[in-house]
C-alpha cells in the first residue's frame, strides 16, 4: 500500500511545469517598510525617507527592500488557490531555501503585489517531498515583475 508521501509525489508529479495559480493582490505601504527597516537595521533613505528619495532617487518614491518583497512569499502565496489533493496526510511544510533569487523590478511605496507559481520539480525524499517552484512577485501595472525565485520546500508527511 503506498504512503501518503508516495500518492502525494504522484500528483506532484503530474503537475509538475503547470502553473498552481496566481494569488490575491496586496499592498505594501509606507508603514511596512518603515517596520522592515526597523527589524533590519536598514534605514537607506530609498525606503523611508518620502523627501530624500523624491530629490534623489531615480524612482522619485521610496521602495521596498528586495528581501522584505521576498520575505512576502510566504503570505501571498497563501492566497494561492491550490489543488489540496497532494497535501492529503501532510504533518507540515518546512523551507528549505532557494535554488535562485533574482530581484528585477523594485517596489514602490503603495504598489499592489501579488505571487504567480509554476512546480518545477517534485523529488520524493523517503517519507518527505521536495518542490521546487518558480515564484514570481508581480507588481500591479508593470511590464517587469519585482521577484523571480525557485523556493524549495520540503512537505513532511504521517
Amino acid at each position: 500500500m503506498a504512503t501518503n508521501a508516495e500518492k502525494a509525489f504522484e500528483l506532484f508529479k503530474q503537475a509538475e511545469g503547470k502553473e498552481e495559480g496566481v494569488g490575491q493582490w496586496f499592498q505594501v505601504t509606507q508603514e511596512r517598510i518603515n517596520a522592515f527597516a526597523d527589524v533590519t537595521e536598514d534605514h537607506q533613505f530609498i525606503h523611508v525617507d518620502p523627501e530624500k528619495s523624491a530629490q534623489l532617487s531615480p524612482y522619485k518614491v521610496p521602495i521596498a527592500h528586495g528581501f522584505l518583497t521576498l520575505s512576502m512569499l510566504t503570505h501571498l502565496d497563501s492566497t494561492i488557490e491550490k489543488d489540496m489533493a497532494p497535501f492529503a496526510g501532510i504533518l507540515m511544510g518546512v523551507n528549505y531555501g532557494f535554488e535562485k533569487v533574482r530581484f528585477i523590478s523594485p517596489v514602490k511605496v503603495g504598489a499592489k503585489i501579488r505571487a504567480r507559481s509554476t512546480l518545477s520539480k517534485a523529488e520524493l525524499k523517503g517519507n518527505a517531498i521536495q518542490t521546487t517552484r518558480t515564484m514570481t512577485i508581480e507588481i500591479e501595472g508593470e511590464s517587469k515583475p519585482a521577484v523571480v525565485a525557485d523556493w524549495i520546500t520540503r512537505l513532511m508527511y504521517a
